[in-house]
């Protein structure tokens, strides 16, 4: 098994000094609401989701740009409601914080339905790897809880800048998977991936000019687009799936969708393949917009460094 130097797993008594008071109380609160019913904070998590769009400054600007941007077919009232929904989810994504960290295993499969795990399988079943190509979903802290019920997992994500959130989160999301690799431990992942693991990796943030190329992603058609997914597509015997995860509102249930969507992945071409994958990860984005990461910076990084910046102040 890999294990990454960078993380922090063990309780340190500096965790009880003044400068972290807050942060247990933080803590204290999410951990309180996650023992309510769900409805009760289902319909919470969206009452904060709108106070968040009252104050949300530079986070509103950046929803707006990328919204009006990627659907330029919705008129003004269209994406003033998606954008709305989009702050809803997002209060509703900081108590599924909450429930995917702390909630019972019986809690979690009563909310949860895993679609298409018999290609993971049978991919391992061959002697492959499976790299898990997943996207910010805003659900995705108890999408990840609830896969790893089902199929224990190699996660592959940026540890908190805060040591004692990070130690809540690590605990959180590995609650039910096998181990946590931070985001700069590429040999970590590659080493899962010859051990046969499924690792979940997800490619569709802007992560700068380094080792990124600039293809399409929805209407922009220069998105920073990170080549660290062809690093470990490439490796020998990787089987790369799309991992698609939704919430229906209405009944409150969770589901993953697992896709084999990739069958040409490796081609010899990366930008041909990477094309591909930002063209999957549009289609299932596009399904249910709202609940994705809409107040993320993705095109901060333009092709001209000098170029006029994507997002105004």
């Amino acid at each position: 098994m890999s294990k990454n130097k960078v993380l922090q797993t063990k309780f340190k008594t500096s965790f009880l000094l003044p400068k972290y008071w807050f942060t247990w109380l933080g803590v204290l609160v999410l951990f309180t609401i996650s023992l309510l019913p769900y409805r009760v904070q289902f319909h919470l998590g969206r009452g904060i989701g709108r106070l968040l769009q009252k104050i949300g400054g530079s986070r509103q600007r950046v929803a707006e740009k990328n919204i009006e941007v990627c659907f330029p077919h919705l008129n003004e009232a269209d994406r003033a409601k998606l954008i709305r929904k989009n702050f809803e989810n997002t209060g509703i994504a900081l108590l599924e914080t909450g429930m995917g960290w702390w909630w019972p295993d019986w809690r979690v499969k009563r909310k949860f339905t895993l679609k298409g795990l018999e290609h993971i399988k049978q991919a391992q079943e061959n002697g492959q790897g499976v790299l898990l190509l997943a996207f910010h979903n805003l659900a995705l802290e108890l999408h990840c809880r609830g896969f790893g019920l089902h199929n224990k997992s190699v996660v592959f994500y940026r540890p908190h800048n805060n040591p004692l959130m990070e130690y809540f989160q690590y605990k959180g999301r590995g609650r039910s998977n096998k181990y946590m690799l931070g985001k700069r431990d590429v040999k970590g992942l590659i080493s899962a991936l010859h051990d046969q693991e499924s690792c979940i990796y997800l490619p569709d943030q802007d992560y700068g000019r380094n080792r990124s190329v600039f293809i399409p992603f929805f209407n922009v058609p220069d998105t920073a687009t990170t080549t660290g997914t062809m690093i470990f597509a490439k490796q020998d015997n990787v089987k790369t799936l799309l991992v698609d995860p939704s919430r229906d509102d209405k009944t409150g249930q969770y589901l993953v969708e697992i896709k084999p969507v990739f069958e040409e992945i490796p081609s010899g071409d990366d930008i041909q393949d990477l094309t591909k994958i930002n063209q999957e990860l549009e289609k299932a984005i596009a399904a249910n917009p709202e609940q994705y990461m809409w107040l993320h910076r993705r095109f901060k990084t333009r092709p001209d460094p000098d170029a006029e910046p994507f997002y105004k102040k």
